[in-house]
C-alpha cells in the first residue's frame, strides 16, 4: 500500500529547501506552465460554460506554491480566490508573484491539506500536482471536506500525474505517490464524488508522467 512510504515530515522537509520560484514548484519543469495552464484553462473554461455551470464567484487553490495557478488561471476567471499553501516562504512570495491580481487574493491559509477546515463555499476547488502527497485514507477524507465545502453548483477540480503501468508508484525522494486511473477512481467513490468529465492534458514532452484532469461533483446532487 501506497499508505506506507508517505511521510509528511519529509515531505514538508522537501519543500522547504526548494525555491520560490516557477522552476523550483515544478521541480526543473517551469518550461511546461505554459503548455499547462493552456490546458487547464480549455477545460475549467468548458466547466464554467456547461448546463447547471457555477458561477465564477470564489475559488480556492490548493496547495498553490508560490501562485501559479492563481496568478495565471484562476484569478483572470473569477471574483475571489484563497489559497491553502502550508510551506511558508511560498505563502511569502504569492503576493508579489501574483501581480496586479493580488486584488483577488482572499484568505490565505498556511496549513495542510489534510488539517484544512474550509470556512466558506467555493464554487470551483482546485487541486493540482498535490494529492500524491497524501496517503489514501487522508486523501479520501480530505477529498470529503472538499466536496462538503463546494457551492451548490460547485465543482471540484483534480489535476495529477497517472502512472501507465497500472501501480502506485513512489518517489522517495519527496515522499509522494503518483497513483494509476483506477485507485483515483476508487478514491472518488469512497469520497462520494461523481466524475462530469475527465480530460488528459496534451503537448507535454515525452518521458513524463501522464496527466489527466477530472471535474467532480457531489454524487448525490440531484440535478436542477
Amino acid at each position: 500500500m501506497s499508505e506506507k512510504n508517505i511521510c509528511y515530515k519529509k515531505a514538508s522537509e522537501y519543500w522547504a529547501e526548494i525555491p520560490a520560484t516557477l522552476d523550483g514548484v515544478l521541480g526543473g519543469f517551469g518550461f511546461i506552465s505554459d503548455i499547462d495552464i493552456d490546458g487547464s484553462t480549455l477545460f475549467l473554461k468548458s466547466i464554467l460554460s456547461s448546463e447547471d455551470a457555477p458561477r465564477p464567484g470564489s475559488a480556492l487553490d490548493c496547495g498553490a506554491g508560490i501562485g501559479r495557478i492563481t496568478k495565471h488561471l484562476l484569478a483572470p476567471l473569477f471574483e475571489r480566490v484563497d489559497i491553502i499553501e502550508p510551506d511558508e516562504k511560498f505563502i511569502n512570495t504569492i503576493i508579489s508573484f501574483v501581480g496586479e491580481n493580488k486584488i483577488k487574493i482572499g484568505s490565505l491559509y498556511k496549513t495542510s491539506l489534510q488539517k484544512f477546515e474550509p470556512e466558506r463555499k467555493y464554487d470551483i476547488i482546485w487541486n493540482q500536482w498535490v494529492l500524491g502527497y497524501l496517503t489514501d485514507i487522508d486523501l479520501v477524507a480530505y477529498l470529503s471536506c472538499c466536496r462538503d465545502a463546494l457551492s451548490s453548483k460547485g465543482v471540484l477540480i483534480v489535476k495529477e500525474n497517472v502512472t501507465s503501468s497500472g501501480k502506485p508508484e513512489i518517489d522517495e525522494t519527496d515522499s509522494s505517490v503518483t497513483r494509476p486511473l483506477k485507485q483515483f477512481l476508487k478514491i472518488f467513490k469512497l469520497a462520494k464524488l461523481k466524475r462530469i468529465k475527465q480530460c488528459k492534458q496534451t503537448n507535454f514532452p515525452a518521458g513524463i508522467y501522464p496527466v489527466y484532469m477530472f471535474a467532480l461533483i457531489p454524487i448525490d446532487r440531484e440535478a436542477s
